[in-house]
């Protein structure tokens, strides 16, 4: 077996996931002959043939990038997952448990001792440490803290304290500042003198001595610019400033309205703490987005696909629970109308088109407001006008596709007054739908909850219970 033939095209070369598996897969059929024959005769050819085995893994692992390897770990089980640990370099180990999720990051944390803990934080700046430091024992932040300079040492407490969700959360204390009495050439020879900017160093930025902000050097200003020039004259006033603790999610609507690369922190006296920078708002908004699709399905937390059977149970079972008692609610429900069914058995094959129709409208609507929430496009003021214009729109939908059912169950049942029930029935389903689609994400807010969390569950839940009430019951007034 080939590389190629792994691949199956024989055209495209494998993907780091695809090779890895491969090599994997490799060492363990050794592994497997070793356990199944009796080679102690050549153990030592075997034993060979593992280690080489193992440095191919290890070598090609060598030229990976932090986040491919996260990627492939996250797609492994356990058992092989911790193989691969094993041979990640040292110096990679902090990289690679930031970029992993926070459910493999678990596994992974729990299979290193303390010690390879705090060599991992190593490698990483402070505000990296902040990120990783909620999933780390203790002993092992006390053992950090001691390891690090003093100014640093400050830099990890400042990140630690601000709540999750927040921009001092995102913020960033590696910055380039400069003076704006001080010319270009100046400037210039002082980053020549660093091994390297920061990532995402499209800005330096000006402070006087008290660390105030007083605008910004952009980088291709600099580049352009007579190098006698200075700085106070092609520096420019810094339009975005964002404060510690600002909501994450304002830094990141700025930085999508405004392109930016990188924008300055400051306290309420304009001094410069840090800077936030795109690539940690993308990993923001990135996660937001999964927790958000996770809380619509009613997942508390993220899952490992490869977790256990019983954890993986524990995160499921809390909205299975509510699930449960709401689909027992909606069959209590259809049993108050059993006599109705009975007479007309047409009812129980009409019932779920009313009840499904109006959970997929009522979920497009929650969809839509969760968004808007996120974005900040919803006020006090405009919350009843966005509750009209949803009524209205699903009561254009109601009529247009309750009357297209209707023309549909007059055909197939040749029942005039079912049809005309058909078409009520949706269009009060859809109305339902629309007014609690907008209420259940703006109750969730107001009570301090993430509008998303199990709202799809809800309005499903209240959509299928008032359906068949809704069906039913007009059936039941008019036609029996």
């Amino acid at each position: 077996m080939t590389e190629t033939t792994e691949n199956n095209t024989g055209c495209e070369p494998p993907s780091p996931q695809q090779h890895i598996t491969f090599l994997l897969r490799k060492y363990k059929l050794v592994e497997g002959l070793v356990n199944l024959q009796d080679l102690q005769d050549q153990s030592h050819t075997v034993s060979s043939v593992q280690k080489q085995n193992l440095a191919e893994l290890q070598n090609y692992l060598n030229q990976l990038h932090p986040a491919d390897i996260a990627h492939i770990l996250e797609a492994l089980p356990l058992e092989d997952r911790l193989l691969i640990w094993s041979l990640v370099k040292a110096e990679h180990d902090g990289d690679v448990l930031l970029e992993t999720s926070d459910a493999v990051r678990a596994t992974l944390i729990t299979d290193m001792g303390n010690q390879e803990l705090v060599a991992a934080t190593e490698y990483l700046d402070t505000d990296e440490i902040a990120d990783l430091a909620p999933d780390l024992p203790q002993n092992v932040i006390a053992d950090v803290f001691r390891s690090l300079p003093v100014e640093e040492r400050e830099q990890l407490r400042a990140a630690m304290s601000y709540p999750e969700d927040s921009v001092g959360a995102l913020m960033d204390f590696d910055v380039i500042t400069i003076r704006e009495d001080v010319r270009l050439e100046v400037v210039l020879r002082y980053l020549r003198r660093l091994e390297e900017l920061p990532d995402h160093t499209d800005q330096l930025f000006v402070v006087d001595r008290n660390e105030q902000l007083k605008g910004v050097l952009l980088i291709n200003r600099l580049l352009v610019s007579d190098p006698e020039t200075l700085v106070a004259d092609v520096m420019t006033a810094e339009i975005i400033k964002l404060h510690p603790g600002d909501v994450a999610q304002q830094a990141a609507n700025a930085f999508e309205r405004y392109d930016l690369v990188s924008a300055s922190v400051v306290d309420d006296t304009d001094k410069l703490l840090g800077r936030v920078t795109v690539n940690t708002v993308i990993d923001f908004i990135r996660d937001k987005a999964e927790n958000e699709a996770l809380n619509l399905a009613g997942l508390s937390e993220e899952e490992d696909i490869f977790a256990p059977v019983l954890k993986s149970v524990k995160n499921r079972w809390g909205w299975l629970a509510i699930n449960l008692v709401t689909a027992f609610i909606a069959s209590r429900v259809i049993g108050l109308f059993e006599d109705s069914i009975e007479k007309l058995v047409a009812l129980a094959a009409l019932m779920p088109i009313v009840a499904g129709i109006g959970g997929n409208s009522g979920n497009q609507t929650i969809t839509m407001i969760v968004r808007a929430l996120a974005l900040e496009q919803i006020n006090t003021g405009s919350a009843w006008k966005l509750l009209v214009k949803e009524v209205g729109v699903s009561l254009v939908n109601g009529l247009m596709w309750g009357t297209i059912i209707g023309a549909f169950t007059f055909a197939i049942y040749q029942n005039a007054e079912l049809g005309l029930i058909m078409t009520m029935a949706m269009v009060l389903n859809l109305l339902l739908a629309a007014i609690l689609g907008v209420l259940i994400p703006l109750t969730l807010r107001k009570l301090g909850r993430d509008p998303a969390l199990g709202s799809s569950v809800m309005i499903t839940a209240v959509t299928d219970s008032g359906g068949f009430f809704i069906f039913l019951g007009l059936a039941t007034i008019f036609l029996l």
